[in-house]
């Protein structure tokens, strides 16, 4: 059996009207609407997920919610790790029994997230609080092909995650919290 590896990059666009023209530029069709996310990461008390540079979340969109481990990020020009995940029926009652086994969120983040289809990759139009990301997953071939067409290149490609990308960001946007969340999450772009 394989083991499920997730392959991804980021670019950075100015605004969401423009990575969505881009992205639509390409002929890419629209694969999930535009939906809020909410995403919690948990760690044990002594960090040991952190240490290992791994993964656990829990991301709430409207009813549905996944539970996510992430392995760590293995050398290269693309972000790859091992990723595995599920849907959870009940994502707040899910958190409580992590909770209740000793987890604890360290860090929690919201983006609206809008994805399409082209080629054989996914590529998703992020709208955070520290900006706008265009992410693509899929094969090492197929992310360079579309970044390509997007006009970027690999000195372009972002590999940081979302929580690293706040702590770069957070002093200059004037985030005063530990969490990288919207000031009004119903606010339309």
């Amino acid at each position: 059996m394989d083991e499920p590896v997730e392959r991804e990059i980021k670019l950075r666009f100015d605004t969401a009207a423009d990575a969505r023209e881009a992205v639509r530029g390409l002929g890419a069709s629209l694969h999930r609407g535009r939906r809020f996310q909410e995403d919690c990461l948990f760690d044990t008390d002594d960090e040991r997920l952190r240490m290992e540079r791994s993964a656990l979340r829990i991301r709430n969109e409207g009813q549905r919610s996944l539970l996510t481990f992430k392995g760590p990020v293995q050398p290269g020009p693309m972000k790859v790790r091992e990723e595995l995940e599920t849907v959870v029926a009940d994502g707040e009652m899910l958190r409580q029994v992590l909770e209740r086994l000793g987890l604890h969120v360290w860090f929690r983040y919201q983006k609206y997230r809008e994805e399409f289809a082209w080629t054989d990759v996914v590529i998703a139009v992020d709208e955070t609080p520290v900006g706008t990301f265009v992410e693509i997953e899929g094969g090492e071939a197929g992310i360079d092909a579309t970044a390509r067409a997007l006009g970027r290149s690999r000195g372009d490609y972002i590999l940081d995650s979302y929580h690293r990308l706040f702590l770069t960001n957070r002093e200059a946007l004037g985030f005063k919290g530990s969490n990288m969340v919207f000031d009004d999450p119903g606010r339309e772009s």
